[in-house]
């Protein structure tokens, strides 16, 4: 049950922060006034320790969205949405991406700046629409950054630990029980070491594996 959690969960992290880091670096690529302000607020959540944040959204969660839910009539929002085993995930997914979209999305910032404009210039004159040149000269020159924040995110998605920690514990009913988690429980709580001790090892099996696959596809596609 842990394994599927962190499985679903990782996956979901993965493809929740290339969207909206993608989006969020595009945005501050561009010339806007005020544009040094943006960057620097999407960027403080960064800088802050994993458990204090998911302390303060456990204290969000639990006595500021429920008044909030009620006020507008809403059962969802009304309950503390960690409470409920079918919720509980996305809250603390939510939590998650608030706080880790910043790094991914100053690497694809970087990238972005070290596309050449001639290319963009070019693909105007041969009558390229904005989808075109996002497909065709963004995402293959975004390719190996792309690669760089899968994998984090991937380490980031199966280690998840602090926020489920400090928000869960992973309940209810085991549901946000992750395999950083049991570990933990295995080794410190229940003192069965060779449990933890194997488990943590299979999970670093596993994550060496999908990064080892993603980084080799990735080279195949940039190379082609």
């Amino acid at each position: 049950g842990s394994l599927l959690f962190t499985l679903e969960y990782a996956a979901l992290l993965i493809l929740f922060t290339l969207i909206i880091s993608l989006a969020l670096a595009l945005l501050l690529n561009r010339k806007i006034k005020g544009l040094s302000f943006f960057r620097t607020i999407y960027f403080i959540p960064a800088v802050l320790s994993l458990l204090t944040v998911g302390l303060i959204f456990n204290q969000i969660y639990y006595h500021v969205i429920p008044p909030i839910g009620t006020l507008f009539g809403s059962g969802l929002l009304s309950q503390n949405l960690l409470s409920n085993s079918s919720t509980a995930m996305w809250a603390i997914l939510f939590v998650n991406l608030w706080q880790g979209v910043a790094i991914p999305t100053l690497l694809l910032l970087a990238g972005l700046q070290n596309i050449p404009t001639d290319l963009y210039e070019a693909a105007s004159l041969d009558g390229a629409g904005a989808w075109q040149k996002f497909r065709f000269i963004t995402i293959p020159y975004l390719l190996p950054v792309i690669s760089v924040v899968f994998v984090l995110t991937l380490k980031s998605g199966l280690m998840v630990f602090d926020y489920i920690m400090a928000m869960t514990e992973g309940g209810p009913g085991n549901s946000t029980q992750s395999v950083a988690m049991l570990i933990y429980t295995h080794g410190f709580t229940q003192n069965k070491y060779a449990y933890s001790i194997s488990e943590a090892i299979v999970i670093g099996i596993f994550i060496a594996i999908i990064s080892a696959v993603q980084i080799s596809v990735s080279n195949r596609k940039k190379a082609a």
